[in-house]
């Protein structure tokens, strides 16, 4: 497995450090965090890490997400985004590899999720908990960077439109597809674009 340019470790920085991240007040919702982690593809190409939710998880199962979770008592996003991403794919990162973080995106399910930024650099293998991640793959970055994305479409339960991102044979939702997409705009491509307007379809509202 090739390791990533370094160079593209210099632009993200630049782009995050450069952008003006907008967090959002918990009240009485909860705080998670998810890792956007950046690794050599299959192929060594760039590529970041998504994951399917294990079919029998109480919350959201079977559906596509970011290695995370809510935080512990204690925790702040960037301990609890690391934490997360050994615990699911079993890929252990330090606080140095956080390259920064995105907007805070608030869920209908009643969370504030806090996106970190994470360098895999060479990679490493991926060693998926079967209890919590029934799939796990590298997706080349290179396949947010097409007209397909993002997918817009209104629905009549919500005045916001509906994002989704098509990948891997299917469309993957927000709160998902809001954070990987303001990781290309971003991270990957330094325009200052806002995604928690978005909305998520109506089967991740609980």
């Amino acid at each position: 497995m090739s390791v990533l340019d370094p160079s593209l470790r210099e632009r993200i920085v630049a782009h995050l450090a450069g952008f003006d991240r907008r967090s959002e007040a918990l009240g009485e919702r909860r705080h998670a965090a998810v890792a956007l982690t950046l690794i050599p593809g299959d192929l060594g190409e760039p590529a970041f890490v998504l994951t399917r939710r294990a079919s029998r998880l109480r919350d959201h199962a079977g559906q596509w997400a970011l290695p995370g979770g809510r935080l512990d008592p204690g925790e702040g996003p960037i301990e609890a985004a690391l934490r997360e991403l050994q615990e699911e794919v079993g890929l252990r990162l330090e606080p140095p590899d956080v390259l920064g973080l995105l907007d805070d995106y608030v869920t209908r399910s009643g969370f504030v999720i806090t996106p970190v930024v994470v360098w895999g650099g060479a990679g490493g293998d991926l060693d998926p908990d079967p209890s919590e991640v029934a799939e796990v793959h590298r997706v080349p970055l290179a396949q947010l960077d097409t007209p397909e994305v993002p997918n817009l479409r209104r629905i009549p339960e919500s005045d916001h439109p509906v994002i989704s991102v098509p990948l891997l044979g299917t469309h993957i939702h927000a709160p998902t597809a809001a954070l990987i997409f303001q990781l290309r705009e971003v991270a990957i491509w330094g325009r200052a674009t806002r995604v928690a307007h978005f909305e998520q379809p109506v089967f991740a509202w609980k």
